[in-house]
């Protein structure tokens, strides 16, 4: 006699999993309290666009930015090389569904970077300094 089995124990139920995370006060290194929503959107991009994809193991390879090889480029090869790079980063968060409208800004050495993080919570501006 061969064994039967109950279905309900083969499917796989597949959950959205809660925005809420522990709140970041980078002005004074410290964690307060959590956020969630939109300013939970706003933090982790903060958090994305300030780790070098692939540089520390802990994280995996499908997190952070990749600007580091776009340093001492030219404008006109490196501009369009942040906007794909910044899409590229932020879109592997599911939360997030478009990354637009960028805006770009030569200071010295430095490049002002400012775009559109669109969400399921909403939309936020977001800006970045390479």
């Amino acid at each position: 006699m061969i064994p039967t089995t109950d279905t309900d124990l083969l499917t796989l139920e597949i959950k959205e999993q809660p925005g809420m995370t522990y709140a970041l006060d980078v002005e004074n290194n410290r964690i307060r309290g959590t956020v969630d929503g939109l300013d939970a959107i706003r933090q982790a991009v903060y958090l994305i666009l300030n780790t070098e994809r692939y540089r520390y193991l802990i994280h995996s390879w499908n997190y952070g930015v990749e600007l580091q090889n776009l340093i001492g480029q030219d404008p006109s090869y490196a501009y369009p090389e942040i906007k794909r790079c910044i899409q590229e980063a932020i879109l592997q968060d599911d939360r997030i569904t478009a990354v637009d409208e960028f805006d770009f800004t030569a200071r010295g050495k430095k490049v002002h970077v400012s775009f559109t993080v669109h969400s399921i919570y909403g939309n936020t501006e977001t800006e970045v300094e390479i």
